[in-house]
């Protein structure tokens, strides 16, 4: 596990995965504004008057969605925000990490399946409907918890994104019921990989990079645990 996220991030060097790395983060940042206008529109039809918050002070609704205090609010959400945007990268940008990992660390694979692009949204956006569900909720429980309740959401999260994360890679090499067995074979060593990807996806600006270094690390746990896929190993 830690091999994989050192390989994910010394992989920097590669110029195709630095661009990559950018072109991710500007993505996970769009995504991540969409996200919060709808919770702004959310806070605007249940809350006719201003919301005044700790530090952000007031956030009124759409018409806040530029303001300073709204950026300082939206860099707090991103703890909670960020787990639904990495799900939707996933169905988005995940190949293409996955493709640069393997063109550096696992040359002479066979082609890979090309997953079709409707059935990756399709799963992409279940998860992300679990996720937001569960970071909603989550919220709550922070809220009332003193902080506790943070590792609440690490865990869940955690247990959600290394299913989608590590199915998605397989997916390209197996057909959808192989994959799904496989991460149910492998759960118990996957989880842990998930809960500190959910760790990293509550901290704010670090988050913005962690999807896909979520994809880079989930490629390298499926092809060393499955490694007979492997001809040859940069």
């Amino acid at each position: 596990m830690i091999t994989a996220y050192l390989n994910a991030i010394t992989q920097l060097r590669d110029a195709r995965y630095r661009k990559l790395l950018w072109i991710g983060i500007a993505l996970s940042l769009a995504l991540l504004f969409v996200l919060y206008a709808f919770v702004l529109l959310i806070v605007q039809l249940l809350i006719p008057g201003a919301l005044f918050l700790p530090i952000t002070g007031q956030v009124q609704g759409l018409s806040s969605l530029f303001s300073l205090g709204s950026i300082l609010y939206l860099i707090g959400l991103s703890v909670f925000l960020m787990a639904p945007v990495a799900s939707i990268f996933t169905g988005l940008f995940l190949d293409d990490v996955a493709d640069a990992v393997e063109a550096e660390h696992y040359r002479g694979l066979e082609p890979r399946n090309r997953t079709p692009f409707l059935e990756a949204i399709s799963d992409s956006l279940r998860y992300f409907g679990l996720l937001v569900a569960v970071n909603v909720v989550g919220m709550a429980v922070f809220a009332i918890s003193n902080g506790w309740g943070i590792a609440a959401i690490w865990i869940l999260n955690g247990f959600l994104l290394s299913r989608e994360y590590f199915t998605m890679v397989a997916r390209r090499r197996n057909d959808r019921e192989a994959a799904q067995a496989l991460y149910k074979r492998d759960f118990y060593w996957l989880w842990l990989p998930g809960v500190l990807l959910a760790i990293g996806l509550s901290i704010p600006i670090v988050n913005l990079a962690m999807p896909l270094v979520g994809a880079a690390v989930f490629t390298h746990l499926y092809h060393r645990m499955h490694p007979l896929d492997i001809s040859a190993d940069a």
